[in-house]
């Protein structure tokens, strides 16, 4: 029969030991759950984000043809490859500064952030556009001032991006994504009809003039929805900058994501080189079906991003370790379910552009093998890149790049679209077990979604 156990045995240290505890377990399922939370309003806003985005393709490509279509999404493809690198990596790292700000009690340094890293991102862009137009305007392609016209849009959308990262940090969810994700292509479309009412050319420069004007509506609205937000988040206080420090943390997060982006554009800008404009268009709108596949992906990183620096920070090995498992679970099964509706539903879904677009429909089998390679080791780079990994982030992304460099320009004439989908997919294998390997490796954490606990 068990002794009943006395509470003067257990003494004070034992008793603030388990107080503490508790008080750890109920903080953790806390923290989980509203990760959770997060993570589900992450995935809902790209769910209706991925319907506004995909009918503004897919009347984009009906009214312009798969021609004008595809010369178009060459242009559009460079803004995002420069746009989303021209923000300095500064929308990734503002989740490790105003964390660290806030933590702290400094809205000095918080406020000198917010303003500085505006001031820095707009600048960069603004230039990067300038040099984008001026290659393009002494290029002599016959579609250079197509591309002039795209620059005009990379300040826009590099503020976008960090507005997004900023935005996150406050669990702003909806601030993050619905400018971007879903007012940008529900404005894209209003301008397409009204261009068609009017009678305007049905062509690649009209529809990059209307993906302008949406993208600085959309910016400039979240700019000022949030600079609003934060006037009453943040007590008034002199700004502190520390331009040097913001600079060299996001340095290495640039080197890590513009290698992300190249690795993930290579495949429409190699495939334009070695194929018709129209062969550009059916394999950007297969891989367009397919996006859904990574908003799981997006989703729990954009939850769980602050609380893997939080926790790394705190030094709290065990609840980022859970935090990790959770996700990694969610991001695959989550993955795996779309990659199924996907498939079911590729060939109706390639019509909607057209009917030449549905040859694309076995391009979509092969990428999808790489996104589903990708989901099982959940948000590994995240992780790493929070935790001050980015350079091994950057390396990898590299080496899988040069791979994909390689393949796409091995692949891209024999085979077109199916070849380069397999250089892409074969590049994310490699960048998957690169990625799981760091981090057992660098955090003593292994991200594969069928690793045995124990």
């Amino acid at each position: 029969m068990s002794q009943p156990i006395s509470v003067s045995a257990i003494g004070p240290g034992s008793s603030r030991s388990a107080v503490e505890a508790i008080r750890r377990w109920r903080a953790g399922r806390g923290a989980h759950a509203e990760t959770q939370q997060i993570a589900i309003s992450a995935f809902a806003i790209r769910l209706v984000s991925a319907a506004c985005l995909y009918l503004s393709q897919a009347v984009l490509a009906r009214w312009l043809g798969s021609s004008e279509f595809g010369t178009y999404i060459y242009a559009w493809t460079w803004v995002l490859l420069i746009g989303d690198t021209a923000h300095l990596g500064l929308g990734h790292v503002a989740q490790r500064f105003i964390p660290r700000y806030r933590e702290a009690g400094t809205p000095g340094y918080l406020l000198g952030f917010l303003r500085g890293s505006q001031l820095i991102v707009l600048a960069s862009a603004t230039a990067a556009a300038l040099i984008t137009a001026l290659i393009a305007h002494f290029s002599g392609r016959p579609d250079s001032f197509i591309l002039q016209l795209a620059a005009a849009a990379i300040p826009a959308f590099a503020l976008s991006v960090l507005f997004d990262g900023v935005a996150r940090c406050y669990n702003w969810i909806g601030l993050a994504l619905l400018p971007a994700y879903v007012l940008r292509p529900l404005l894209l479309i209003g301008f397409v009809a009204g261009f068609h009412t009017l009678g305007n050319s049905n062509d690649a420069f009209a529809g990059m003039l209307a993906t302008l004007v949406a993208c600085w509506i959309a910016a400039l609205a979240q700019m000022f929805i949030m600079n609003r937000r934060l006037a009453r988040e943040i007590a008034p206080a002199p700004r502190t900058y520390e331009f040097g420090a913001w600079i060299g943390a996001s340095f290495p997060t640039l080197l890590m994501w513009g290698f992300f982006i190249l690795l993930n554009t290579t495949d429409i800008l190699i495939l334009q080189h070695f194929r018709s404009a129209e062969e550009v268009a059916y394999y950007y709108a297969a891989a367009k079906t397919l996006a859904i596949i990574a908003f799981a992906s997006f989703a729990v990183s954009a939850a769980a991003g602050h609380r893997f620096a939080q926790f790394h920070a705190e030094g709290d090995a065990r609840m980022l370790q859970d935090l990790v498992r959770q996700c990694v679970r969610w991001t695959f099964w989550g993955s795996f379910a779309a990659t199924l509706l996907i498939l079911a539903l590729g060939w109706p879904l390639l019509w909607l552009f057209g009917p030449g677009f549905v040859s694309a429909y076995p391009v979509m089998f092969v990428l999808a093998a790489g996104l589903l390679v990708r989901a099982s080791i959940g948000p590994a780079e995240r992780l790493l890149s929070l935790s001050g990994h980015q350079n091994a982030c950057a390396v990898i992304y590299a080496t899988a790049f040069g791979l994909n460099v390689v393949l796409c320009f091995i692949l891209a004439g024999p085979f077109g679209g199916v070849g380069v989908a397999a250089a892409t997919s074969t590049a994310i294998l490699l960048e998957s077990v690169l990625f799981y390997f760091a981090s057992k490796r660098l955090m003593g954490i292994s991200p594969f979604v069928f690793q045995r606990v124990g």
